[in-house]
């Protein structure tokens, strides 16, 4: 401390210090990697559809996975992360291969309803136990791994409804997909993983974070006149 400084000179660490949470903008683009995530994990998706179209299975499946090793290898080239291209290519690699074993097309989808069907139940369930994953999502992704709101029961509350909502939205999909699946509709099939892919999952994105910061926001306490 310099001399002739009073400890009442420091200066305040309030919580306009704190560092700030991200915008909404900032918290999309980081779960689905902005646009270009969106569309590069579309891509190997769209070109297994459109060769099995108009090829056969196999050069489908070996079309798919060579694009999603593109990709991956295109963003380390270019020094990006790789998070959601090794996701992707982690997915397509398991269908590919299953499809591969059988020879059926719909089963490169296979994988994604069964993890869907396994995501759906554990979200339901864990609002059922009052541990809604979306709440701890929230801690880890959001909230630098605090979990405050375990002691606001109203964002107890806010949460565990919306870890009800994503499982209710997951579930219909993914039964959407299984009814084409097992009506084997390979080509149908295609387009709903697409059409149910990230659309449904930003539109969640979206209303989660909305209802989270307003129900953060009612809970501040008012400033008293003068303080």
């Amino acid at each position: 401390m310099t001399t002739g400084q009073h400890p009442g000179t420091q200066p305040d660490t309030g919580p306009a210090d704190e560092e700030r949470l991200p915008t909404v903008a900032e918290q999309m683009a980081d779960q689905l990697g902005g646009w270009r995530g969106l569309v590069e994990s579309s891509i190997p998706v769209v070109v297994f559809v459109v060769v099995n179209i108009l090829g056969e299975l196999r050069p489908a499946v070996i079309a798919s996975v060579g694009v999603a090793v593109l990709i991956g290898a295109l963003r380390l080239a270019q020094r990006r992360p790789v998070r959601h291209a090794v996701n992707g290519l982690f997915g397509i690699a398991i269908g590919a291969a299953i499809a591969w074993r059988t020879g059926e097309a719909r089963d490169f989808y296979l994988p994604g309803i069964l993890y869907g069907i396994g995501y759906g139940l554990a979200l339901l369930l864990s609002a059922v136990i009052r541990q809604p994953l979306v709440g701890w999502l929230w801690s880890v992704l959001v909230a630098k791994g605090s979990s405050a709101w375990r002691d606001d029961p109203k964002l107890v509350r806010t949460f565990t409804g919306l870890t009800v909502l994503w499982g209710v939205v997951w579930l219909a999909k993914v039964g959407v997909q299984g009814a084409l699946y097992l009506a084997e509709q390979d080509t149908a099939l295609g387009v709903a993983r697409l059409a149910l892919g990230y659309p449904p999952y930003v539109l969640l994105l979206l209303i989660t974070v909305w209802t989270v910061r307003r129900v953060t926001r009612e809970s501040e306490p008012t400033p008293l006149p003068g303080g």
